[in-house]
């Protein structure tokens, strides 16, 4: 039976050996899972039923295991790279089949969607016009890259402090172009319907007596009065604010629709954009108190067109588009999936696997859900073979080898003694 032990043993020291090779091949492949082999005896089957511990007739390999253990990740500076920092795989669709990767190394394909470097496109949850991630069935992600929408100005939230120790203007009426008519100005860029830009400056006039407390609010748009001023008549106020003996804003008072502090207009536009413009101002936020004038909030909903800049990826998958008009918004969201038995996935190459019946049903679902890890954008996941443990095991392997193969030999040789008896 040394003969047959022996050859047993120099194939699975040569398989050995062959596994050892591809990990040490694959050290620098992306996303790479390590396998080890694995081996068991073997007893002959006349034997199996003695009563009596048989000798064995060799060996076999039982198993090559993959080990799913965390690779390192390394910084890639490309934003549509990823990295799960965690368990699970990235669902690819292949032409209609399904496989699994670890390797995040993504781009944009000539149709928007999102492949690697085969083809197969990533799978996960699309994105509404506004936005809103849509839970579903997993689908190839597609990225719009067509300009983002304008969005007009709907509404504006403006905090000033206004001095309680102002005094009334000098010069009356009030005109925007006339600085002793106004106590204070101030001035926001709102957008219309097509995305044009206007100025919009807003004008405090401290009514005289016998009023108390009480400011007149002007407004002007690219230069003109809202609302519109026919001669002779001067410009009218859009509201007027008033605040307590504490310099808290009391008027104007909530009027439903309208809260405390709102104020509603509408602008008129003649460039072709939706006219007129309903805004609501919020001056709520608005104080009286005996400091010098001083803006402390003035901000709007609205902006311009803008045109697709760059991408970034959020721990949870969230795929959000940077504009050149500084807003964002979510694209998509990559989903990720795991199983009960990774152990049992079969490889197909290219660093995909296959679910098969021994590794369960994929479980899919949003990266950092459940069990599944998080994304880290701009990054991959590098192998996880561990170098000096490959090579010692390479030297373990080659004397596993010279030794079945001695055994072979001094098998030979004691059959060549009984050969030549006589």
């Amino acid at each position: 039976m040394a003969f047959q032990q022996g050859l047993s043993g120099l194939d699975a020291s040569a398989s050995q050996l062959n596994t050892i090779g591809n990990n040490i091949a694959n050290a620098s492949t992306v996303g790479f899972k390590s396998s080890n082999t694995q081996f068991s005896d073997l007893i002959a089957s006349a034997f199996s039923s003695a009563s009596s511990a048989p000798v064995g007739i060799g060996t076999q390999i039982s198993r090559v295991s993959q080990s799913f253990t965390q690779g390192n990740i390394q910084s890639t500076g490309n934003s549509l790279d990823m990295a799960i920092n965690g368990q699970g795989f990235f669902r690819m669709n292949n032409n209609g089949n399904i496989t699994f990767t670890r390797n995040g190394q993504f781009q944009l394909d000539k149709n928007g969607y999102l492949v690697d470097a085969s083809g197969s496109q990533v799978t996960g949850y699309p994105a509404t016009a506004n936005g809103t991630i849509v839970a579903a069935t997993p689908t190839p992600i597609q990225i719009p890259t067509a300009n983002l929408a304008p969005t007009p100005t709907s509404q504006g939230t403006v905090g000033v402090n206004l001095d309680s120790s102002s005094t009334v203007p000098t010069t009356t009426p009030f005109n925007p172009t006339d600085p002793t008519t106004f106590n204070n100005s101030t001035s926001v860029t709102v957008y219309d319907s097509l995305g044009n830009s206007h100025i919009a400056t807003l004008y405090f006039v401290l009514k005289p007596p016998p009023a108390t407390a009480s400011w007149d609010t002007y407004l002007t748009v690219d230069g003109t009065s809202v609302p519109a001023v026919v001669p002779p008549a001067s410009p009218t106020p859009i509201g007027t604010l008033g605040f307590n003996s504490s310099g808290a804003l009391v008027s104007p008072a909530a009027a439903p629709p309208l809260q405390l502090g709102q104020i509603s207009v509408s602008l008129p536009f003649t460039n072709g954009a939706t006219t007129p413009q309903a805004i609501t101002l919020g001056f709520a936020n608005s104080t009286q108190y005996g400091s010098p004038f001083s803006v402390n909030q003035l901000v709007q909903n609205g902006y311009t067109s803008g045109q697709l800049s760059g991408f970034s990826t959020s721990s949870t998958g969230i795929i959000q588009g940077n504009y050149s008009n500084g807003q964002s918004k979510n694209l998509g969201q990559v989903a990720l999936a795991n199983f009960a038995d990774p152990q049992g996935l079969q490889s197909q190459g290219n660093n995909q696997w296959v679910e098969t019946f021994n590794s369960g049903s994929a479980l899919v679902g949003a990266p950092g859900s459940g069990n599944l890890g998080a994304i880290q954008s701009g990054a991959v996941e590098g192998s996880n073979v561990n170098l000096t443990s490959q090579l010692v095991d390479m030297i373990t392997a080659q004397r596993n080898y010279q030794a079945n193969a001695q055994t072979i030999k001094t098998e030979d040789q004691i059959t060549q003694t009984l050969i030549n008896l006589r």
